[in-house]
Protein backbone atom coordinates (compact mmCIF):
# COMPACT_ATOMS: atom_id res chain seq x y z
CA UNK A 1 0.00 0.00 0.00
CA UNK A 2 0.83 3.48 -0.96
CA UNK A 3 1.78 5.91 1.83
CA UNK A 4 -1.27 8.29 2.42
CA UNK A 5 -1.49 11.74 2.95
CA UNK A 6 -3.98 14.52 3.50
CA UNK A 7 -2.06 17.07 1.26
CA UNK A 8 0.72 16.82 -1.72
CA UNK A 9 2.74 19.44 -2.78
CA UNK A 10 4.96 18.88 -5.95
CA UNK A 11 7.55 21.00 -5.89
CA UNK A 12 9.64 22.47 -3.06
CA UNK A 13 10.36 26.45 -3.84
CA UNK A 14 9.11 29.68 -2.76
CA UNK A 15 5.39 28.83 -3.57
CA UNK A 16 5.74 24.68 -2.61
CA UNK A 17 7.71 24.92 0.62
CA UNK A 18 5.58 27.99 2.30
CA UNK A 19 2.29 25.46 1.09
CA UNK A 20 3.41 22.79 2.86
CA UNK A 21 4.58 24.58 6.19
CA UNK A 22 0.98 26.33 6.06
CA UNK A 23 -0.40 23.08 5.13
CA UNK A 24 0.89 21.78 8.72
CA UNK A 25 0.28 24.57 10.64
CA UNK A 26 -3.17 23.70 10.00
CA UNK A 27 -3.04 19.77 11.02
CA UNK A 28 -2.98 18.29 7.76
CA UNK A 29 -0.74 15.17 7.23
CA UNK A 30 1.49 16.77 4.23
CA UNK A 31 4.35 15.72 2.35
CA UNK A 32 6.74 18.14 -0.06
CA UNK A 33 7.85 16.24 -2.99
CA UNK A 34 10.71 18.00 -4.59
CA UNK A 35 14.17 16.77 -6.81
CA UNK A 36 16.41 20.09 -6.76
CA UNK A 37 20.24 19.58 -6.46
CA UNK A 38 22.49 21.67 -5.85
CA UNK A 39 26.04 21.35 -7.22
CA UNK A 40 27.22 18.49 -4.68
CA UNK A 41 24.44 16.54 -5.67
CA UNK A 42 22.76 16.70 -3.04
CA UNK A 43 18.91 17.46 -2.34
CA UNK A 44 18.22 21.25 -1.90
CA UNK A 45 14.90 23.20 -0.71
CA UNK A 46 13.73 26.40 -2.36
CA UNK A 47 13.91 25.95 -5.31
CA UNK A 48 15.74 27.60 -8.12
CA UNK A 49 14.91 31.21 -6.21
CA UNK A 50 16.91 30.02 -3.00
CA UNK A 51 19.21 28.16 -5.23
CA UNK A 52 20.13 30.13 -8.45
CA UNK A 53 17.74 32.95 -8.43
CA UNK A 54 16.73 35.55 -5.86
CA UNK A 55 19.27 35.01 -3.12
CA UNK A 56 22.40 34.37 -4.81
CA UNK A 57 21.70 37.26 -7.26
CA UNK A 58 21.02 39.20 -4.37
CA UNK A 59 24.01 38.43 -2.35
CA UNK A 60 26.45 39.47 -5.84
CA UNK A 61 24.99 42.56 -6.29
CA UNK A 62 25.15 43.53 -2.67
CA UNK A 63 28.84 42.40 -2.96
CA UNK A 64 29.75 44.07 -6.73
CA UNK A 65 28.27 46.99 -5.20
CA UNK A 66 30.14 47.32 -2.14
CA UNK A 67 32.87 47.01 -4.44
CA UNK A 68 31.89 49.43 -6.41
CA UNK A 69 31.30 51.79 -3.32
CA UNK A 70 34.90 51.39 -2.97
CA UNK A 71 36.32 52.36 -6.36
CA UNK A 72 34.32 55.18 -6.54
CA UNK A 73 32.40 56.26 -3.83
CA UNK A 74 33.77 56.20 -0.50
CA UNK A 75 36.59 58.75 -1.98
CA UNK A 76 33.26 61.67 -1.72
CA UNK A 77 32.89 60.47 1.81
CA UNK A 78 36.35 61.25 3.53
CA UNK A 79 37.19 57.70 3.24
CA UNK A 80 40.32 56.48 0.61
CA UNK A 81 41.16 53.37 0.10
CA UNK A 82 44.34 51.85 -1.22
CA UNK A 83 45.36 49.04 -3.21
CA UNK A 84 41.83 47.45 -3.33
CA UNK A 85 41.76 44.09 -4.97
CA UNK A 86 38.30 41.78 -5.83
CA UNK A 87 38.98 38.04 -4.47
CA UNK A 88 36.17 36.94 -6.83
CA UNK A 89 36.55 33.20 -5.36
CA UNK A 90 35.87 34.84 -1.81
CA UNK A 91 32.64 36.92 -3.26
CA UNK A 92 31.30 33.56 -4.79
CA UNK A 93 32.08 31.63 -1.83
CA UNK A 94 29.93 34.01 0.50
CA UNK A 95 27.26 33.71 -2.04
CA UNK A 96 27.02 30.19 -1.77
CA UNK A 97 27.40 29.88 2.14
CA UNK A 98 23.90 32.34 1.91
CA UNK A 99 22.49 29.64 0.00
CA UNK A 100 23.41 27.00 1.81
CA UNK A 101 21.87 28.66 4.92
CA UNK A 102 18.96 29.34 3.53
CA UNK A 103 18.22 25.94 1.95
CA UNK A 104 19.23 24.08 5.21
CA UNK A 105 16.91 26.57 7.21
CA UNK A 106 13.82 25.33 5.03
CA UNK A 107 14.89 21.75 5.98
CA UNK A 108 14.90 22.95 9.64
CA UNK A 109 11.20 24.47 8.70
CA UNK A 110 10.10 21.22 7.18
CA UNK A 111 11.15 19.31 10.62
CA UNK A 112 9.26 21.67 12.82
CA UNK A 113 6.63 21.66 11.08
CA UNK A 114 6.66 17.88 10.70
CA UNK A 115 6.56 18.32 7.12
CA UNK A 116 7.27 14.51 5.10
CA UNK A 117 10.39 15.57 2.72
CA UNK A 118 10.70 13.48 -0.21
CA UNK A 119 13.55 13.98 -2.68
CA UNK A 120 12.52 12.98 -6.45
CA UNK A 121 10.51 13.61 -9.40
CA UNK A 122 6.57 13.27 -8.85
CA UNK A 123 4.12 13.20 -11.57
CA UNK A 124 0.57 12.20 -11.43
CA UNK A 125 -0.54 8.73 -11.88
CA UNK A 126 -4.18 8.53 -11.78
CA UNK A 127 -7.02 10.45 -9.93
CA UNK A 128 -9.96 9.67 -7.92
CA UNK A 129 -10.86 10.01 -4.51
CA UNK A 130 -7.05 10.03 -3.84
CA UNK A 131 -4.69 11.14 -6.30
CA UNK A 132 -1.84 8.57 -6.94
CA UNK A 133 1.71 10.53 -7.48
CA UNK A 134 4.95 8.19 -8.14
CA UNK A 135 7.93 10.06 -7.19
CA UNK A 136 11.38 8.59 -9.13
CA UNK A 137 15.08 9.35 -8.12
CA UNK A 138 17.29 7.51 -10.02
CA UNK A 139 15.99 4.17 -10.08
CA UNK A 140 14.44 4.03 -7.10
CA UNK A 141 10.35 4.42 -7.19
CA UNK A 142 8.21 4.87 -4.83
CA UNK A 143 4.15 5.85 -5.00
CA UNK A 144 1.98 7.80 -2.71
CA UNK A 145 -1.40 8.81 -2.12
CA UNK A 146 -2.95 12.63 -1.30
CA UNK A 147 -6.52 13.65 -0.90
CA UNK A 148 -5.29 17.16 -2.04
CA UNK A 149 -2.64 17.91 -4.17
CA UNK A 150 -0.83 21.81 -4.70
CA UNK A 151 1.19 21.66 -7.92
CA UNK A 152 4.48 24.24 -7.40
CA UNK A 153 6.67 23.09 -9.98
CA UNK A 154 7.77 26.60 -11.04
CA UNK A 155 9.65 27.39 -14.05
CA UNK A 156 12.66 27.06 -16.21
CA UNK A 157 14.56 29.52 -18.11
CA UNK A 158 13.69 30.11 -21.25
CA UNK A 159 15.31 28.61 -24.16
CA UNK A 160 16.96 30.50 -27.48
CA UNK A 161 17.05 28.16 -30.17
CA UNK A 162 20.81 30.03 -31.64
CA UNK A 163 21.71 30.08 -28.13
CA UNK A 164 22.14 26.73 -26.50
CA UNK A 165 23.23 26.96 -22.89
CA UNK A 166 26.58 25.30 -22.11
CA UNK A 167 27.31 27.46 -19.01
CA UNK A 168 30.94 27.76 -19.91
CA UNK A 169 30.35 30.07 -23.20
CA UNK A 170 26.72 30.76 -23.29
CA UNK A 171 24.88 31.17 -19.71
CA UNK A 172 21.60 31.16 -18.33
CA UNK A 173 21.08 32.50 -14.68
CA UNK A 174 22.88 29.13 -13.16
CA UNK A 175 25.92 29.87 -14.82
CA UNK A 176 26.17 33.69 -15.14
CA UNK A 177 26.05 33.31 -10.99
CA UNK A 178 29.11 31.23 -10.80
CA UNK A 179 31.85 32.94 -13.58
CA UNK A 180 35.29 31.85 -11.44
CA UNK A 181 36.56 34.62 -13.67
CA UNK A 182 35.42 38.39 -14.64
CA UNK A 183 35.47 38.48 -18.55
CA UNK A 184 36.42 41.40 -20.24
CA UNK A 185 33.68 41.62 -22.30
CA UNK A 186 30.24 40.06 -21.69
CA UNK A 187 26.99 40.33 -23.54
CA UNK A 188 24.21 39.69 -22.51
CA UNK A 189 20.53 38.68 -24.07
CA UNK A 190 17.46 39.89 -23.17
CA UNK A 191 16.94 43.45 -20.95
CA UNK A 192 14.49 42.15 -18.81
CA UNK A 193 14.85 41.80 -14.89
CA UNK A 194 17.58 38.50 -14.95
CA UNK A 195 19.68 40.53 -17.76
CA UNK A 196 19.77 43.81 -15.79
CA UNK A 197 20.58 42.57 -12.69
CA UNK A 198 23.30 40.27 -13.68
CA UNK A 199 24.91 43.01 -16.45
CA UNK A 200 25.26 45.21 -13.71
CA UNK A 201 26.79 42.80 -11.46
CA UNK A 202 29.56 42.09 -13.70
CA UNK A 203 29.49 45.33 -15.35
CA UNK A 204 30.70 46.75 -10.97
CA UNK A 205 33.44 44.19 -11.38
CA UNK A 206 35.34 45.08 -14.82
CA UNK A 207 33.26 43.76 -17.29
CA UNK A 208 32.58 45.78 -20.65
CA UNK A 209 29.30 45.18 -20.85
CA UNK A 210 26.40 44.79 -23.94
CA UNK A 211 23.08 44.32 -23.68
CA UNK A 212 20.61 42.98 -26.75
CA UNK A 213 16.84 43.39 -26.33
CA UNK A 214 14.13 42.55 -29.03
CA UNK A 215 11.61 44.84 -27.48
CA UNK A 216 11.78 48.50 -29.29
CA UNK A 217 11.06 49.90 -25.48
CA UNK A 218 13.10 49.89 -22.67
CA UNK A 219 11.30 48.22 -19.44
CA UNK A 220 7.62 48.12 -21.12
CA UNK A 221 6.19 47.01 -18.17
CA UNK A 222 7.44 50.10 -16.05
CA UNK A 223 6.05 53.24 -15.66
CA UNK A 224 7.13 55.35 -19.17
CA UNK A 225 8.82 57.90 -16.69
CA UNK A 226 10.75 55.84 -14.86
CA UNK A 227 11.56 53.16 -17.94
CA UNK A 228 13.38 56.62 -19.33
CA UNK A 229 14.90 57.98 -16.17
CA UNK A 230 16.27 53.75 -15.55
CA UNK A 231 17.85 54.17 -19.16
CA UNK A 232 19.66 57.16 -18.91
CA UNK A 233 21.18 56.24 -15.79
CA UNK A 234 22.16 52.77 -16.50
CA UNK A 235 23.55 53.56 -20.34
CA UNK A 236 25.02 56.63 -19.74
CA UNK A 237 26.09 57.39 -16.29
CA UNK A 238 27.29 53.20 -15.38
CA UNK A 239 28.26 53.31 -19.46
CA UNK A 240 25.86 49.72 -19.95
CA UNK A 241 25.92 49.87 -23.87
CA UNK A 242 21.95 48.83 -24.31
CA UNK A 243 20.70 48.60 -27.60
CA UNK A 244 16.79 47.84 -28.31
CA UNK A 245 14.99 46.73 -31.19
CA UNK A 246 17.46 43.55 -31.67
CA UNK A 247 17.25 40.69 -33.99
CA UNK A 248 19.69 38.13 -33.16
CA UNK A 249 20.61 36.19 -36.73
CA UNK A 250 23.31 33.89 -35.62
CA UNK A 251 25.80 33.20 -32.44
CA UNK A 252 28.61 31.16 -32.75
CA UNK A 253 31.00 30.06 -30.05
CA UNK A 254 34.83 30.05 -31.31
CA UNK A 255 37.82 29.84 -28.93
CA UNK A 256 38.26 33.05 -28.22
CA UNK A 257 34.27 33.32 -27.10
CA UNK A 258 31.31 34.28 -28.62
CA UNK A 259 30.33 35.97 -31.73
CA UNK A 260 26.53 37.15 -31.98
CA UNK A 261 25.09 38.49 -35.60
CA UNK A 262 22.20 40.48 -35.31
CA UNK A 263 20.19 43.40 -36.57
CA UNK A 264 19.38 46.69 -34.54
CA UNK A 265 16.77 49.32 -36.15
CA UNK A 266 17.26 47.32 -39.38
CA UNK A 267 21.03 47.45 -39.61
CA UNK A 268 23.26 44.53 -39.48
CA UNK A 269 25.80 44.56 -36.82
CA UNK A 270 28.21 42.03 -35.12
CA UNK A 271 29.26 41.75 -31.47
CA UNK A 272 32.46 39.39 -29.86
CA UNK A 273 32.40 38.57 -26.46
CA UNK A 274 34.10 36.44 -23.71
CA UNK A 275 30.80 34.86 -22.47
CA UNK A 276 27.26 35.58 -23.35
CA UNK A 277 24.52 35.65 -20.73
CA UNK A 278 20.70 34.45 -22.08
CA UNK A 279 18.07 35.94 -19.99
CA UNK A 280 14.83 35.75 -22.23
CA UNK A 281 12.49 35.09 -19.43
CA UNK A 282 11.15 32.31 -18.03
CA UNK A 283 9.26 29.36 -19.10
CA UNK A 284 6.34 27.78 -16.46
CA UNK A 285 8.21 24.03 -15.92
CA UNK A 286 5.06 21.24 -16.14
CA UNK A 287 7.46 18.37 -18.08
CA UNK A 288 7.18 15.10 -16.93
CA UNK A 289 3.77 16.00 -14.28
CA UNK A 290 1.28 13.69 -16.26
CA UNK A 291 -1.50 16.11 -15.79
CA UNK A 292 -3.41 14.36 -18.77
CA UNK A 293 -3.91 11.58 -16.03
CA UNK A 294 -6.57 13.46 -13.81
CA UNK A 295 -7.76 15.63 -16.67
CA UNK A 296 -5.50 18.61 -16.59
CA UNK A 297 -4.15 20.63 -19.52
CA UNK A 298 -2.06 23.33 -19.93
CA UNK A 299 -2.88 26.95 -22.03
CA UNK A 300 -1.41 27.89 -25.20
CA UNK A 301 1.75 29.76 -22.74
CA UNK A 302 1.86 26.26 -20.93
CA UNK A 303 0.61 27.39 -17.83
CA UNK A 304 -1.90 25.37 -15.42
CA UNK A 305 -4.91 27.14 -15.44
CA UNK A 306 -6.62 27.77 -12.31
CA UNK A 307 -9.07 30.58 -10.39
CA UNK A 308 -9.23 33.64 -8.30
CA UNK A 309 -7.86 31.21 -5.10
CA UNK A 310 -5.37 29.18 -7.11
CA UNK A 311 -7.85 25.70 -7.77
CA UNK A 312 -7.78 23.72 -10.70
CA UNK A 313 -10.58 22.07 -12.78
CA UNK A 314 -9.50 19.00 -10.73
CA UNK A 315 -11.36 18.36 -7.38
CA UNK A 316 -8.89 19.07 -4.59
CA UNK A 317 -5.92 20.02 -6.79
CA UNK A 318 -4.10 23.60 -6.61
CA UNK A 319 -1.70 25.30 -8.94
CA UNK A 320 0.80 28.34 -7.67
CA UNK A 321 4.13 30.11 -8.28
CA UNK A 322 5.46 30.27 -11.63
CA UNK A 323 3.49 27.54 -13.18
CA UNK A 324 0.36 29.82 -13.28
CA UNK A 325 -0.77 33.02 -14.02
CA UNK A 326 0.37 36.16 -12.89
CA UNK A 327 4.15 37.86 -12.30
CA UNK A 328 6.95 35.30 -11.80
CA UNK A 329 7.66 36.62 -8.36
CA UNK A 330 8.61 34.33 -5.59
CA UNK A 331 6.96 36.43 -3.26
CA UNK A 332 3.37 36.33 -5.24
CA UNK A 333 4.17 32.46 -4.65
CA UNK A 334 4.48 32.43 -1.30
CA UNK A 335 0.87 33.23 -0.69
CA UNK A 336 -0.07 31.85 -3.19
CA UNK A 337 0.75 28.64 -1.30
CA UNK A 338 -1.17 30.34 2.10
CA UNK A 339 -3.93 30.63 0.19
CA UNK A 340 -4.30 26.95 -1.56
CA UNK A 341 -3.55 25.69 1.37
CA UNK A 342 -5.77 27.73 3.73
CA UNK A 343 -8.72 27.07 0.62
CA UNK A 344 -8.20 23.15 1.46
CA UNK A 345 -8.82 23.84 4.94
CA UNK A 346 -12.20 25.42 3.94
CA UNK A 347 -10.96 29.07 4.51
CA UNK A 348 -11.73 31.88 2.83
CA UNK A 349 -8.53 33.66 1.86
CA UNK A 350 -7.60 35.64 -1.34
CA UNK A 351 -4.72 37.11 -3.06
CA UNK A 352 -4.73 40.73 -4.51
CA UNK A 353 -2.70 40.44 -8.07
CA UNK A 354 -3.01 43.93 -8.13
CA UNK A 355 -1.16 44.65 -4.90
CA UNK A 356 1.83 42.41 -5.96
CA UNK A 357 5.15 44.75 -5.99
CA UNK A 358 7.92 44.26 -8.48
CA UNK A 359 11.35 45.12 -8.02
CA UNK A 360 14.99 44.94 -10.01
CA UNK A 361 17.30 44.89 -7.63
CA UNK A 362 19.52 47.17 -9.44
CA UNK A 363 21.50 50.77 -8.58
CA UNK A 364 19.24 52.10 -8.16
CA UNK A 365 16.79 49.92 -7.64
CA UNK A 366 13.35 49.90 -9.38
CA UNK A 367 10.18 49.22 -7.70
CA UNK A 368 6.55 49.15 -8.50
CA UNK A 369 3.31 48.68 -7.59
CA UNK A 370 -0.52 49.05 -9.12
CA UNK A 371 -1.06 50.25 -12.36
CA UNK A 372 1.54 52.58 -14.65
CA UNK A 373 0.62 56.07 -16.26
CA UNK A 374 0.29 54.14 -20.06
CA UNK A 375 -2.36 51.71 -18.57
CA UNK A 376 -4.04 53.98 -16.69
CA UNK A 377 -4.29 55.99 -20.68
CA UNK A 378 -4.87 52.77 -22.70
CA UNK A 379 -8.08 52.03 -20.00
CA UNK A 380 -9.59 55.90 -20.59
CA UNK A 381 -9.08 56.13 -16.84
CA UNK A 382 -8.73 59.86 -15.21
CA UNK A 383 -5.97 60.08 -13.33
CA UNK A 384 -3.53 63.04 -11.53
CA UNK A 385 0.20 62.17 -10.52
CA UNK A 386 2.53 63.74 -8.60
CA UNK A 387 6.38 62.47 -8.42
CA UNK A 388 9.21 63.80 -6.03
CA UNK A 389 12.90 63.52 -6.68
CA UNK A 390 15.50 61.67 -4.06
CA UNK A 391 17.77 64.76 -4.82
CA UNK A 392 15.65 67.09 -2.84
CA UNK A 393 15.84 64.73 0.20
CA UNK A 394 18.09 65.47 3.15
CA UNK A 395 18.77 61.22 4.00
CA UNK A 396 19.06 60.43 0.23
CA UNK A 397 21.85 63.03 0.06
CA UNK A 398 23.95 61.84 2.97
CA UNK A 399 23.89 58.51 2.00
CA UNK A 400 25.39 59.78 -1.37
CA UNK A 401 22.43 58.04 -3.49
CA UNK A 402 20.11 61.05 -5.34
CA UNK A 403 19.46 59.32 -8.29
CA UNK A 404 15.37 59.02 -9.30
CA UNK A 405 12.35 59.65 -7.74
CA UNK A 406 8.65 58.39 -6.60
CA UNK A 407 5.91 58.75 -8.02
CA UNK A 408 2.45 57.91 -7.14
CA UNK A 409 -0.88 57.92 -9.31
CA UNK A 410 -4.35 58.60 -8.06
CA UNK A 411 -7.96 58.42 -9.47
CA UNK A 412 -9.18 61.99 -10.59
CA UNK A 413 -12.45 61.74 -8.93
CA UNK A 414 -11.96 59.32 -5.53
CA UNK A 415 -7.98 60.62 -5.25
CA UNK A 416 -7.52 56.23 -4.18
CA UNK A 417 -4.11 55.37 -5.09
CA UNK A 418 -3.79 53.38 -8.36
CA UNK A 419 -0.16 53.16 -8.48
CA UNK A 420 3.18 54.06 -7.72
CA UNK A 421 6.32 53.55 -8.91
CA UNK A 422 10.15 54.00 -7.85
CA UNK A 423 13.72 54.66 -9.14
CA UNK A 424 15.86 55.18 -6.56
CA UNK A 425 17.69 53.87 -3.61
CA UNK A 426 16.08 51.19 -1.08
CA UNK A 427 13.23 51.29 -3.51
CA UNK A 428 12.47 46.96 -2.46
CA UNK A 429 11.89 48.61 1.10
CA UNK A 430 9.66 51.94 0.33
CA UNK A 431 7.15 50.02 -1.96
CA UNK A 432 6.02 48.35 0.67
CA UNK A 433 4.26 51.25 2.12
CA UNK A 434 2.58 51.33 -1.19
CA UNK A 435 1.14 48.11 -1.06
CA UNK A 436 -0.27 48.80 2.21
CA UNK A 437 -1.73 52.03 1.20
CA UNK A 438 -3.11 50.21 -1.81
CA UNK A 439 -4.36 47.47 0.12
CA UNK A 440 -6.42 49.50 2.61
CA UNK A 441 -7.48 51.43 -0.31
CA UNK A 442 -5.97 54.75 0.65
CA UNK A 443 -5.89 57.86 -1.01
CA UNK A 444 -3.25 60.43 -1.89
CA UNK A 445 -4.43 62.59 0.95
CA UNK A 446 -3.88 60.03 3.57
CA UNK A 447 -0.34 59.59 2.70
CA UNK A 448 0.03 63.37 2.75
CA UNK A 449 -1.44 63.10 6.20
CA UNK A 450 0.74 61.13 7.45
CA UNK A 451 3.86 62.10 9.50
CA UNK A 452 6.96 60.31 8.23
CA UNK A 453 9.97 60.53 10.03
CA UNK A 454 12.88 63.38 9.19
CA UNK A 455 15.55 62.77 7.93
CA UNK A 456 14.06 59.70 6.01
CA UNK A 457 14.10 58.62 2.16
CA UNK A 458 9.75 57.86 3.18
CA UNK A 459 10.28 61.50 3.20
CA UNK A 460 10.45 61.20 -0.64
CA UNK A 461 7.03 59.29 -0.69
CA UNK A 462 5.29 61.67 1.40
CA UNK A 463 6.14 64.60 -0.79
CA UNK A 464 5.07 62.65 -3.95
CA UNK A 465 1.62 62.20 -2.61
CA UNK A 466 1.35 65.78 -1.57
CA UNK A 467 2.79 66.35 -5.53
CA UNK A 468 -0.28 64.52 -6.72
CA UNK A 469 -2.21 67.61 -5.12
CA UNK A 470 0.36 70.24 -6.11
CA UNK A 471 1.44 71.06 -2.83
CA UNK A 472 5.10 69.66 -2.44
CA UNK A 473 6.78 71.26 0.74
CA UNK A 474 10.84 70.98 -0.35
CA UNK A 475 10.86 71.66 -4.20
Amino acid sequence: MPLSYDVAIIGGGPGGYVAAIRAAQLGFNTVCIDDWKNAKGKSSLGGACVNVGCIPSKALLESSENYERVLHKFADHGIVAKSVELDLAKMLARKDKIVDQLTSGVAFLFRKNKVTFMPGHGHFVSGGEAYQIEVVEGDKRESISAKHVIIATGSVPRALSVAPVDNALILDNVGALSMPKVPNRLGVIGAGVIGLEMGTVWQRLGSEVTILEAMPEFLPAVDEQVAAEAFKIFSKTQKLNIRLDVSIKSIKTTKDGVNVTFTNKGRDAELEVDKLIVAVGRAPNTTGLNLEAIGLKTDARGFVEVDEHCKTQAPGVYAIGDVVRGPMLAHKAFEEGVVAAERIAGQSSHLNLMTVPWVIYTAPEVAWVGQSEQQLKAAGIGYRAGSFPFSANGRAKGLGETSGFVKMIADAGSDRILGVHIIGPFASELISEAVVAMEFGASSEDIALIIHAHPSLSEVFHEAALAVDNRSMHI
